[in-house]
């Protein structure tokens, strides 16, 4: 399935700075997203680049909105339009005159897929969190105590482990992690510790 953008530019630089609000992109969630395990997905991505806008960017409280309505509408689109995915979403952002830096965090998200390359922050941790978020989340699914008492170790063993979780890509995720300029390590630590305080 071919799901390139083919264009590099989103939005309207004019609206540089606007958001929906939490209340508008949790209403578009729950219309496009029928299927609740991609939309606890959606939802754990969004609380993961919020989190890390707070703790690591330190950024204000409405650029971590932008980070965790990039995070949050990622996928909004993969549920009833897979054949349309990103595109359908960016054109009904950008119909709501959202700031481009999160159409193009949206856009960059696979660039394998969408021929997109992540290049703010922003991107680089919405491509890093994605795949590596769903991998973890499929791990606590199998632990009788979920989140809890979950390290590092485990999460790399399932890694290394090509039948778990087998459709997340492990070279997007080193691709990811590489382009972040992060350390596998760190980056599964902070999804655990954070994801596990997420709604479930």
């Amino acid at each position: 399935m071919d799901l390139l953008l083919d264009r590099q530019n989103f939005g309207d630089a004019a609206n540089h700075g606007k958001v929906i609000s939490k209340e508008e992109a949790m209403e578009l969630l729950q219309t496009w997203v029928l299927n609740e395990r991609l939309q606890l997905h959606m939802k754990q991505v969004g609380h993961l680049m919020a989190s890390w806008a707070k703790n690591v960017e330190q950024l204000s409280g409405e650029d971590q909105w932008r980070w965790q309505l990039a995070g949050l509408l990622h996928d909004a689109d993969w549920d009833q339009w897979p054949d349309q995915h990103c595109k359908k979403i960016i054109e009904e952002l950008e119909k709501r005159q959202v700031d481009p830096e999160v159409l193009h965090a949206i856009a960059s998200h696979g660039p394998a897929h969408f021929g997109v390359e992540p290049v703010s922050k922003m991107d680089k941790m919405l491509f890093a969190f994605d795949e590596l978020s769903g991998l973890i989340h499929a791990y606590s699914l199998m632990r009788p105590n979920g989140y809890e008492a979950m390290d590092v170790k485990g999460v790399k063993k399932r890694l290394k482990e090509k039948s778990f979780a087998a459709n997340v890509s492990r070279d997007e995720i080193n691709d990811a992690i590489s382009r972040a300029g992060l350390q596998q390590d760190e980056l599964i630590a902070f999804i655990i510790k954070h994801q596990s305080n997420n709604l479930h």
